[in-house]
C-alpha cells in the first residue's frame, strides 16, 4: 500500500494552496438539487456543477493552478500538454490569462468542437497519431524545441491539487455527505477528490465512476498493479485515457472504490439531467449519476455528492444541430 507521506504526491495542503491560487480566476460553481432525481435514485443528491466552470469543465482548476504556480522564468517559455479536448482548452485559457504561449498536442479524430475551443483560447495545435505513446513523444519534442513546461493532463501534482478544489468547495458547502462520486479517466479528478475528502470529510467515501468499455482503473485497483494495455470502447471521450501512476497510488492509498457503467446507462443519465435539471452535460460527466442509478443498493438512503465534471457536448452530434452552419459570432467560446 502506498503511503501518503510519499513526497512526490500532492497532499491536502497543496489543495488549500491551489484554492487560494486559482480563486481570482476560477468560478466557485453552484451545487444543484433535484427532488425528482432524488426520488428516482432513492437517495439525496447534491450536484457540483463543474460544467459551469470556465472553459466548460473542472479541468480549468488544475490547469490554472499549474500555470500560475510557475515562476516567471518558467512561464516565459510557455506550457505544453497533450489533450483530446477539455484539458487542452483549460490550459489554453489559463495560459492566455497569464499571457504566455501554449502548445497542445491533439490526437487524430478528436472532436472538432473541442479543438475549435482550444484554438479560440489562443493555443497552437500540434497533431499526432491517436495513441498515448504518440502524444507523449510529440510533447517531448515540443519541450525540446520550445523549452515549454509540460503540464500533464492528470499526473502533474499541481493539476491533481487543483482538481481537488472542486470537492473541497462541495464538502464545505454540503457538510455530512456519506458518499462522493467522481468520473474516472486518467485519475486527476478522482485522486484530487479523494485527497480533499480524506481530510475535510473522512467519513465520506469516494467512489469513481468508470465506463465498462474502459475499466482499467477498476482492474488496476483489483489487481494491485496498474493496467495500461487496453483498447477503450466508450462514448465517454474524456474517460478513455490510461490511469496515471501517481493517481493509481493515491486511489489505492485512499481506498477509492470504482463502479463501472455501461454506455446505455450513461446516455440515460445524460438525458435525465437535461430533463430534470435543464443542464446539458457531456457523457463523461453524466456517468457519475449513471453510477448511482445503476448501483442503487450502494447509495440507498445516503447523502451523495456528484461532481458534474463538464458540459462540452459535441452539438454537431445532436440531431437538432446536425449540419447547421454556425454564424461568425457563434464560433467564439
Amino acid at each position: 500500500m502506498t503511503s501518503l507521506s510519499d513526497p512526490s504526491l500532492p497532499g491536502f495542503p497543496d489543495i488549500l494552496a491551489a484554492a487560494a491560487r486559482i480563486a481570482p480566476h476560477a468560478h466557485a460553481t453552484p451545487v444543484l438539487r433535484s427532488r425528482g432525481l432524488d426520488a428516482l435514485a432513492g437517495c439525496e443528491l447534491h450536484f457540483k456543477a463543474e460544467h459551469l466552470q470556465r472553459a466548460g469543465a473542472f479541468k480549468f482548476r488544475g490547469a490554472c493552478n499549474a500555470v500560475f504556480a510557475l515562476d516567471d522564468a518558467q512561464a516565459s517559455a510557455g506550457v505544453v500538454t497533450h489533450s483530446s479536448g477539455n484539458h487542452g482548452a483549460a490550459l489554453a485559457l489559463a495560459a492566455q490569462l497569464r499571457g504566455i504561449a501554449c502548445h497542445v498536442v491533439v490526437p487524430e479524430g478528436a472532436l472538432r468542437s473541442k479543438l475549435a475551443a482550444i484554438e479560440a483560447y489562443g493555443a497552437t495545435l500540434h497533431h499526432c497519431a491517436p495513441t498515448i505513446a504518440a502524444r507523449e513523444a510529440r510533447c517531448a519534442e515540443m519541450q525540446r524545441d520550445t523549452g515549454a513546461t509540460l503540464v500533464h493532463p492528470y499526473t502533474d501534482p499541481r493539476v491533481i491539487a487543483g482538481q481537488g478544489t472542486a470537492a473541497l468547495e462541495l464538502l464545505n458547502a454540503v457538510p455530512g455527505l456519506d458518499l462522493l462520486v467522481a468520473p474516472v479517466g486518467g485519475g486527476g479528478l478522482s485522486s484530487g477528490t479523494a485527497l480533499a475528502a480524506a481530510t475535510r470529510a473522512p467519513q465520506c467515501r469516494v467512489i469513481g465512476a468508470e465506463p465498462s468499455g474502459a475499466a482499467e482503473t477498476r482492474d488496476s485497483l483489483q489487481r494491485g498493479v496498474r493496467v495500461t494495455e487496453f483498447t477503450p470502447d466508450t462514448i465517454c471521450d474524456g474517460l478513455r485515457g490510461t490511469l496515471g501512476e501517481p493517481n493509481f497510488q493515491l486511489l489505492r492509498a485512499l481506498a477509492v472504490q470504482v463502479l463501472t457503467v455501461d454506455d446505455r446507462d450513461t446516455r440515460t443519465a445524460m438525458r435525465l439531467i437535461w430533463q430534470r435539471t435543464k443542464q446539458l452535460v457531456e457523457p463523461s460527466s453524466a456517468i457519475a449519476l449513471a453510477a448511482v442509478l445503476a448501483h442503487r443498493d450502494v447509495f440507498a438512503g445516503r447523502r451523495v455528492g456528484i461532481i458534474l465534471s463538464g458540459g462540452n457536448v459535441d452539438l454537431d452530434a445532436l440531431p437538432l444541430f446536425a449540419d447547421q452552419r454556425l454564424s461568425t459570432w457563434e464560433q467564439k467560446p
